[in-house]
C-alpha cells in the first residue's frame, strides 16, 4: 500500500470512529432517557394506587424534565448535516449607527454567552475589538459543546434592535443592525488546501485584558486570505504561535463555509428560488419601544417576554428554525 493510500485509509478510518462514537452518544441517552420515563411511569402508577397526594409534586416536577429532555432528543434528530455536530465559532459585527450599533452587538455578545452557558457549552473569546465610547465593534468566540455548530447555526443572519437610546439625550427611538456569521469549526487535518503563498500574516499587539504581554509584544495575528480576500485574527491566546494556529482553524472553517454556501446557492438558483442576502433583510427583530416583542421574521415565532430571551432564552426560535429547515 502507497503512503497516501495509507493516510487516506487513516482519515477514513477516523471519520468513520468519530460518526460510531457520536451514534453511541445518541443511543445511550435514549436509553437513560427511556429508563427515566419508565421510573416515572411507575412514580405516577404508585400515586394511584396509594392515593398519596404527597408524590404528587415530585410527579410533576420529573414530567417537566421528561419534557424538556424529550424536546432536546427530538431536536437532536433534526441535526443531520455534516458539521452539526462541532463546535461553533461565532461572529458579531456592527452594523451602521455608531454607538448605538456597538451596544448592540454587547448585548447580543451577553445574550450568546448565557446561551452557551444553559446548555454546557463552553465559551472562548477569540477576538474582540471594543468601541471607542461604549459598546463593541467586533467580537468573535468559541463555543464548544455536542452539536454547538447544528444549534447555533440557526441565528446566523442580521438582528435588528429598535429602542429608545439610552445615549440620545433626547430619548428618541432608534434603530440598530448587527450581523452574527456562524461556522462550525475544522479540526486541523480538514481536507481544505491553503498555500501559504495565498496569506498575508501580520502581527500587532494584542488589546484590551490578557497577559502581561498585552500590549508590549505583537503576539496577535491577522491572516489575509489573498484569493478570497477573507480576513480572520486572533488575539486573546497566550503566545502568537497559538493565536495563529486558532486564526487558521478561522480561516479553514471560513473557507470551508463559503464552499458550502455557493453550492447552496448554486441549487437554490436552479430552483428559480434565488433570495437575495442584504443587510436590511434581517432574521429577527427584538422590539423595546413601543411594545415589547422578539420575532423571527423566518418562521414567525414571536415573544413578548424580551428580557428571558437577551438572558439566552433562544431555544424556541431555534426549534422553530431547525423544524422548517
Amino acid at each position: 500500500m502507497s503512503q497516501p493510500d495509507f493516510w487516506n485509509d487513516v482519515e477514513t478510518a477516523q471519520k468513520t470512529s468519530q460518526k460510531a462514537k457520536a451514534l453511541e452518544g445518541k443511543i445511550t441517552g435514549y436509553e437513560k432517557l427511556a429508563a427515566r420515563l419508565e421510573d416515572a411511569l411507575t412514580l405516577l402508577d404508585m400515586v394511584r394506587e396509594e392515593d398519596d397526594v404527597s408524590l404528587v409534586p415530585e410527579v410533576e416536577a420529573e414530567t417537566r424534565e421528561l419534557k424538556g429532555s424529550i424536546e432536546e432528543l427530538r431536536l437532536s434528530t433534526l441535526l443531520r448535516g455534516q458539521y452539526d455536530h462541532n463546535n461553533a465559532i461565532l461572529s458579531l459585527h456592527a452594523g451602521a449607527g455608531g454607538t448605538e450599533a456597538q451596544d448592540w452587538v454587547e448585548m447580543l455578545y451577553r445574550m450568546y454567552v448565557r446561551y452557551c452557558e444553559r446548555h454546557g457549552y463552553e465559551v472562548k473569546l477569540l477576538d474582540i475589538l471594543e468601541g471607542e465610547e461604549a459598546g463593541i465593534k467586533s467580537v468573535t468566540f468559541l463555543a464548544s459543546g455536542e452539536n454547538a455548530y447544528g444549534y447555533l447555526k440557526a441565528e446566523k443572519g442580521v438582528h435588528r434592535l429598535v429602542r429608545i437610546s439610552p445615549f440620545d439625550a433626547s430619548s428618541r427611538r432608534h434603530t440598530s443592525f448587527a450581523s452574527l456569521d456562524v461556522m462550525p469549526e475544522i479540526a486541523d487535518d480538514a481536507d481544505i488546501e491553503i498555500k501559504p503563498e495565498e496569506l498575508r500574516i501580520d502581527t500587532y499587539r494584542s488589546g484590551g485584558a490578557g497577559g502581561q504581554n498585552v500590549n508590549k509584544v505583537e503576539s496577535a495575528i491577522r491572516i489575509t486570505h489573498l484569493p478570497t480576500g477573507i480576513v480572520v485574527q486572533c488575539q486573546n491566546e497566550r503566545s502568537q504561535m497559538q493565536n495563529k494556529e486558532t486564526a487558521m482553524r478561522m480561516l479553514k472553517s471560513k473557507l470551508l463555509e463559503m464552499k458550502e454556501r455557493e453550492q447552496m446557492e448554486k441549487q437554490t438558483a436552479l430552483k428559480g428560488d434565488m433570495k437575495k442576502i442584504e443587510w436590511g433583510s434581517q432574521i429577527r427583530s427584538y422590539v423595546f419601544h413601543p411594545y415589547s416583542m422578539v420575532k423571527d421574521h423566518r418562521t414567525g415565532t414571536e415573544t413578548g417576554n424580551v428580557q428571558a430571551v437577551m438572558d439566552g432564552g433562544l431555544d424556541d426560535f431555534i426549534s422553530s428554525y431547525l423544524m422548517k429547515s
